[in-house]
């Protein structure tokens, strides 16, 4: 596990813009079972491409468009393992991935963007990409 101290800010650049910690795997379970709308869920991490492109790329769509996932949610690869490890098992066939980006609606997955797909490309790319998924399954 990486020390709290070193992932806090990492973690703040998500919940200081309204999204909600998922810690342990009932967290997930729970709310996934119980959903009827649309949540977003980033699989946050240390890594350079979650600094440089993912994080800033969720804060660029939500600022572009008004159609939001109906619950922004997070968790930390590295730290929050039994809900990371939740939301990978939902997430499949997808094999494990950090930065990882999941949409669900009504509890199930509509869409999802893998690691390969957030290295390489500017926060801006990924921002326009996430504007187009928010409207087509979030309006």
């Amino acid at each position: 596990m990486y020390p709290e101290e070193l992932v806090a800010p990492m973690r703040a650049e998500l919940t200081e813009v309204g999204f909600k910690e998922f810690k342990t795997a009932e967290d997930v379970e729970n709310h996934l079972k119980n959903d009827k709308g649309t949540t977003f869920i980033v699989i946050n991490s240390v890594c350079g491409c979650a600094a440089g492109a993912a994080r800033p790329g969720v804060k660029y769509a939500l600022d572009k468009t008004d159609a939001r996932p109906t619950t922004l949610s997070t968790v930390f690869a590295g730290n929050d393992t039994e809900a990371v490890n939740k939301v990978r098992e939902m997430c499949l066939p997808y094999p494990p991935s950090s930065p990882a980006m999941a949409l669900f609606k009504d509890g199930e997955l509509v869409h999802f963007i893998e690691r390969h797909h957030i290295e390489g490309r500017n926060a801006q790319i990924i921002g326009e990409h996430l504007v187009e998924v928010f409207e087509h399954f979030c309006k």
